[in-house]
């Protein structure tokens, strides 16, 4: 019977928790690394109901992008989301493991899964953390030449966003090269740019982001959400690579924080 640690192992083979940002904290989040484990169910961020999904699924352990435990608990009493999510996890005997900024700078993470997504090739990664270029936030690639606004449409298809941000002063025409990063990326704005980029596709881009950048890159902010739900596709691969008779799900209760009108 496989254990907490094996899951945690083989994910760790993939993104090693070395390539964590500083300000990090994945890893292990809830439970006993020895406790034999049934089912996990994946998702990218860990809530009330993504727990109650997983109680019901009999899965005794969760694997999230997002850290459940981001920020120090000074108190466990039930009054946030987080800190019954941690009780009601223990008393259920559920382990939450995660991946995060280590699962982003991995070769073949989710700036990796996001180029796939949208059909890039000759990808490299656009800001390496190694010297042989292998680990780093986000990836550039190339695509058959499209016109822009065909481009921006099918990102709203592919990743099934509700409403795209994109800079609206940007003179591109034809899109060549593009470079993504999945989450709040855009701190690569001018890694893209340097890289030659017709366009930059990531999350969480601000107003002065769009009127510093925009003339010189075309912008387009898909959202956070959008842009890590490939996150479960992952962990999928990775775990059924390993181990391909063990029984993961992909998290039906996943809901976007954020609504549009």
């Amino acid at each position: 019977m496989l254990k907490v640690k094996d899951i945690a192992a083989v994910i760790e083979d993939f993104a090693p928790k070395g390539l964590q940002e500083s300000y990090d904290n994945a890893g292990l989040q809830v439970g006993d690394p020895e406790m034999e484990v049934t089912a996990a169910l994946l998702c990218l961020d860990v809530t009330e109901d993504i727990l109650n999904e997983a109680i019901t699924r009999r899965c005794n352990m969760i694997v999230s992008h997002h850290p459940l435990l981001f920020k120090g608990l000074k108190e466990v009493t039930g009054r946030t989301p987080t800190e019954r999510i941690v009780i009601r996890a223990i008393r259920e005997n559920i382990a939450i493991y995660s991946a995060h900024t280590n699962l982003d700078s991995a070769w073949e993470g989710v700036s990796h899964e996001m180029a796939h997504i949208i059909g890039m090739t000759n990808i490299k990664v656009l800001e390496p953390h190694d010297a042989d270029n292998r680990f780093g936030l986000g990836v550039t690639g190339d695509v058959t030449p499209t016109p822009k606004l065909e481009f921006l449409r099918k990102l709203k298809e592919k990743f099934k966003v509700k409403s795209l941000k994109y800079s609206s002063q940007n003179p591109q025409l034809v899109i060549r090269k593009v470079a993504v990063c999945g989450g709040s990326g855009a701190s690569l704005i001018s890694d893209a740019i340097k890289a030659g980029a017709d366009i930059i596709v990531t999350g969480d881009v601000k107003y002065h982001d769009f009127t510093t950048y925009g003339l010189d890159i075309l912008i387009a902010d898909i959202g956070h959400y959008e842009s890590e739900l490939c996150t479960k596709n992952i962990f999928s691969r990775i775990i059924r690579e390993r181990y391909p008779d063990f029984v993961t799900y992909f998290a039906a209760s996943e809901t976007n924080p954020i609504s549009y009108m």
